[in-house]
């Protein structure tokens, strides 16, 4: 079960210049991963969660509002945690560029 949430560099950033009631679905939607798993929050119906596909495959993207999502990878090595790397107003194309697509 994953339950922990590593947030980059990048989208604290993008969370600091987000309106503030994005911080704060973002702030739930990371304590509601550590309290039921990863899995579970996947399968809440409002949080959107997919995968991308194209040049973006691997990455997934969750809904805090009907524009601001956040991207995150699974990144499996000793301990499965959740990388979220970028959140802003559902610009694919800077994500493509940060993820190297």
């Amino acid at each position: 079960m994953i339950t922990a949430v590593r947030t980059t560099k990048r989208a604290r950033k993008s969370l600091e210049k987000a309106p503030r009631h994005f911080a704060q679905a973002y702030a739930t939607w990371e304590r509601t991963v550590s309290e039921v798993g990863l899995f579970e929050v996947q399968k809440i119906p409002g949080y959107h969660d997919e995968p991308l596909s194209g040049k973006l495959r691997g990455i997934r993207s969750f809904k805090l509002s009907s524009g601001y999502r956040g991207y995150y990878r699974i990144v499996k090595e000793n301990i499965q945690i959740v990388s979220v790397e970028e959140v802003n107003l559902h610009d694919y194309k800077k994500i493509e560029r940060l993820f190297g697509a």
